[in-house]
């Protein structure tokens, strides 16, 4: 099989933009950025790197005749505001377990952001006191029994619609629009550098480009503090992906890559480094990241430059996977 035969229910704009970052460019002295903004993918709440995989799904659970999407994150989780938006876009309902993946004391977190977003979508939204994990969580398959017995079709979406035999399809099909992107635009983008927590969005980007058979290394940046278990799900997924999309051949360990050393020592929690880009970034280039993902690799795309381990004749493409809105429960770290 290839990509192309895979059923995909359009929910984007169309290719998410690239644009490059000069003044960032020009304050490190090193190599070129370009941004690619999956956060204005979307004309659903704010859109995200989940709409993008969202579009592999969705044809799946319309088949099994669902009628609620039933999925799981954190209290400001962007995935299940994403999963959210696209069950009001499609008419169904939405069950949203929200645990307390974050010990972040902020009065309001489970008041605003992206938890206020998916209660204005009309989701059904859970609030469970459960620590941080991206596995199969009990609140999750209590919340599929509970549509059951009511009733109802769930379909299940894990944690970042990434545990799933589609999760890395959207993904590899954003490796697509790049080499597309990279021909309009006459440049190579030999380094990526990209979030990762779940791991789908890296392990789907690893998948497809592995097909492109071109120098380019694409650096996952850990954000779980937990990077042997994220580590092991991107390995995972990856593998399965490339099978799925018949790449014909196994993937290399050298092109799988996890990087260490921005997450802090919590999932959820910013750091020094994470407030310092996300200033810097927004200061320079008015581009807006969040505490939890993008603020983390940008500080590691910042040092990485800086330190020259991109060396300076890369030109680097950051993958924005969407995570603002969350910044509304986070303003006690900017003040």
């Amino acid at each position: 099989m290839s990509l192309d035969d895979f059923d995909r229910h359009p929910l984007l704009f169309g290719p998410s933009p690239v644009h490059p970052l000069d003044r960032l460019t020009a304050h490190l002295g090193g190599a070129r950025i370009w941004a690619k903004r999956e956060d204005v993918n979307s004309p659903l709440a704010f859109g995200g790197n989940k709409t993008r995989k969202l579009e592999y799904l969705i044809p799946d659970a319309l088949r099994q005749g669902a009628d609620t999407l039933v999925t799981i994150g954190g209290v400001q989780s962007n995935h299940t505001r994403q999963v959210a938006a696209v069950a009001a876009r499609l008419g169904l309902r939405a069950v949203l377990v929200q645990e307390s993946w974050v010990d972040w004391p902020d009065p309001v977190n489970d008041k605003v952001g992206n938890i206020l977003l998916s209660r204005l979508m009309g989701a059904d939204v859970r609030l469970v006191d459960a620590g941080f994990g991206i596995g199969f969580k009990e609140s999750w398959n209590q919340a599929l029994e509970d549509v059951r017995r009511a009733g109802g079709t769930p379909y299940a979406i894990p944690a970042g619609a990434s545990d799933h035999p589609l999760g890395g399809l959207g993904f590899a099909r954003w490796a697509e629009e790049v080499r597309e992107q990279e021909r309009q635009l006459g440049v190579f983008f030999d380094t990526v550098v990209v979030c990762g927590v779940t791991g789908s969005t890296h392990a789907g980007m690893i998948a497809g480009f592995a097909g492109q058979d071109r120098p380019r290394r694409v650096l996952g940046i850990d954000a779980s503090a937990r990077p042997a278990e994220t580590r092991a799900q991107i390995e995972k997924i990856a593998r399965d992906t490339a099978a799925r999309i018949g790449l014909g051949r196994e993937l290399r360990d050298e092109e799988i890559t996890l990087l260490e050393g921005w997450a802090g020592e919590r999932y959820g929690i910013p750091d020094r480094s994470t407030l310092d880009a996300i200033r810097l970034t927004g200061s320079l280039e008015g581009v807006i990241l969040d505490p939890v993902y993008e603020g983390k690799s940008m500080a590691a795309l910042i040092d990485l430059v800086r330190d020259g381990d991109i060396p300076r004749d890369a030109n680097v493409l950051y993958a924005h996977l969407g995570g603002q809105p969350a910044l509304n429960a986070y303003s006690g770290a900017f003040a």
